[in-house]
């Protein structure tokens, strides 16, 4: 990844508005873990990611700007809550499944790309299947147990020349046909795997085979399913065999090491000290187990160990009641980079329902757009928004840019409720009016939490 620090931002500003200070801190985080990379090996390993921690209200793009990041880059992320965790010895989550969870993300992502690299290959692979399975609709599966003793099936006589050339016009009209896409009601019978059971062990969930050593074959049923279903079955089957697996463990554990990030939201939670003890007597028990894991371990994974110097962690939280000082002073110093979010002003909720990509206003039009219902939104309802929504937030708890949602489906619940698709194009304009028009009762209860103490 070779973006810039301005390029990085200039991508964020695509789905976040304003928050420039923590735009910047993470991008240079970025750049930094590029320049690192270009460096010899002694060099190298004395570099370590420079962790970030976000102050600031909820709804103001905290995790959404980490998100952001790590998909732009395309790099392993995780998100956990740190208020899920507790101190070793008490009944909860261990902060070492942070890293586990970092791990089977970086898995997945591994395995969808080398999936995408077989992917044509694997389709005619399929296609194949098919056809063999509509030209010989009886052909029994292998028993696994017979499998697994050793006992092999007896092999079908060989056809004849005759038969040999009949089967094989046979494929290649069924080929042009299934191309063509008119076997797709057809209904074929398929052999699938079945999935195997998974029990809980320390908080994480492992297959029966896993733990046998994969000693047991697979076990397989025949199910009856429609030419479109059975060729994603066949597809997922055949690209799985065509993947190298090894290579896939490799390529995750090393991305999950140098390029992972994690994401620790409400880290304010488990902030304050708790000698006091109560309810809360862990509090400072998860800080000191998070501690090594961001300063730097190694996390046994069943996928091998895994170390954790290199990777980029970003704490959040709101810090209403306690303060990042209130962190342990061990915890503080794993996170050098702190920066303030603030929160949204009327300019900026306007700004989120006209400048961004993925704006509310889009993603309705586009829903109702479905039924036939054309929405088009002016000026003046994207001001009457903007305004209901800070005078919520400062009259009512301050839920940020999560308010939008709140007051979108008040304002369209009507235009939603009545839209059923059986009607001819209609196009809707929504304006300051009509906002006021829905939301009226809700602005008269606003207007009177001012004069209430």
């Amino acid at each position: 990844m070779e973006l810039t620090p301005k390029q990085i931002v200039r991508e964020l500003d695509r789905y976040i508005i304003g928050q420039d200070e923590a735009k910047r801190a993470v991008a240079v985080a970025l750049r930094n873990r590029y320049r690192r990379a270009q460096l010899p090996d002694e060099v190298r390993r004395e570099i370590v990611p420079k962790n970030i921690l976000m102050v600031g209200p909820t709804g103001v793009g905290k995790t959404e700007i980490a998100r952001r990041l790590a998909r732009l880059v395309d790099a392993p992320f995780v998100k956990v809550e740190a208020t899920k965790f507790t101190e070793v010895g008490y009944v909860g989550r261990d902060v070492e499944s942070i890293v586990r969870d970092l791990v089977e993300a970086s898995i997945r992502m591994c395995k969808d790309q080398a999936a995408e690299k077989v992917k044509v290959r694997a389709q005619a692979l399929a296609e194949e299947k098919i056809i063999d399975l509509i030209l010989h609709p009886n052909r029994k599966p292998q028993n696994p147990i017979d499998m697994l003793l050793g006992n092999q099936r007896p092999q079908d006589p060989a056809p004849s020349e005759e038969e040999r050339r009949r089967l094989s016009g046979r494929a290649d009209e069924l080929r042009e046909r299934l191309r063509r896409g008119e076997l797709e009601d057809m209904e074929i019978q398929v052999e699938v795997e079945e999935a195997p059971q998974e029990v809980e062990i320390n908080g994480a969930s492992v297959s029966i085979g896993t733990i046998m050593g994969d000693m047991m074959p697979k076990k397989t049923r025949m199910r009856r399913m429609k030419i479109r279903d059975a060729r994603r079955v066949i597809e997922a089957e055949e690209s799985q065999n065509l993947i190298d697996m090894d290579e896939v463990k490799d390529e995750a554990v090393r991305r999950a090491e140098q390029d992972g990030i994690v994401f620790i939201d409400e880290i304010d939670k488990v902030a304050g000290r708790s000698a006091q003890g109560g309810p809360d007597v862990s509090r400072e028990g998860v800080q000191r187990d998070i501690l090594p894991i961001v300063e730097g371990t190694t996390v046994n994974t069943k996928y091998g160990p895994v170390h954790t110097d290199y990777i980029l962690f970003i704490a959040a939280g709101a810090f209403h009641v306690s303060k990042p000082s209130d962190l342990i002073p061990e915890l503080q110093g794993r996170f050098p980079v702190r920066v303030s979010l603030k929160p949204l002003t009327k300019e900026d909720f306007k700004a989120i329902l006209s400048q961004t990509d993925n704006a509310l206003t889009r993603q309705y039009a586009a829903l109702l757009g479905v039924d036939h219902v054309h929405l088009t939104f002016d000026d003046s309802a994207l001001t009457a928004l903007a305004e209901a929504a800070e005078e919520e937030n400062a009259t009512k708890e301050d839920i940020g840019a999560r308010r939008l949602h709140t007051l979108f489906e008040k304002v369209l619940e009507d235009i939603s409720f009545n839209a059923a698709g059986d009607m001819p194009d209609v196009e809707v304009l929504i304006n300051g009016a009509y906002v006021a028009e829905h939301l009226g009762e809700d602005a008269k209860k606003m207007d009177l939490k001012r004069y209430i103490l």
